[in-house]
């Protein structure tokens, strides 16, 4: 995409930022970054090591917050794309983004325990 011509101060974009994604406007642009002034979250950073994912027992296990309404962030400028749609409120974007996550991992928690279950049926049979 070329920034350039595609994108100016003001306009409404789709932004990732720190595993998370956001609606934001353009603040400034530098070339390779974009500054973003998040004004609805998308999708809710992921937590734990993003070196070592899925690693409870990682050194160290980030909590990650979601940008703050308002707040501008530096994001590589590949990793924005124009937005068009209507621009959500903030704190129930944030909602529904913590829903989705804690779901997503609650779906996995439960595909863990599945599979534990069928591999314990597959150990006591590989052992007989």
């Amino acid at each position: 995409m070329n920034v350039e011509r595609n994108m100016e101060i003001g306009r409404i974009v789709k932004a990732g930022h720190k595993t998370g994604e956001y609606i934001g406007e353009i603040a400034e642009i530098d070339g390779k970054r974009t500054l973003v002034q998040i004004l609805a979250v998308l999708q809710h950073p992921t937590q734990g090591d993003l070196h070592r994912p899925y690693d409870p027992d990682a050194p160290i296990f980030h909590e990650r917050r979601a940008s703050a309404y308002r707040e501008k962030v530096w994001v590589p400028s590949t990793a924005v794309q124009p937005y068009d749609g209507a621009i959500p409120s903030y704190e129930e974007t944030r909602r529904t983004a913590l829903a989705a996550e804690m779901e997503r991992m609650a779906r996995l928690k439960r595909w863990s325990e599945r599979s534990l279950e069928l591999l314990e049926g597959l150990r006591k049979e590989y052992e007989s």
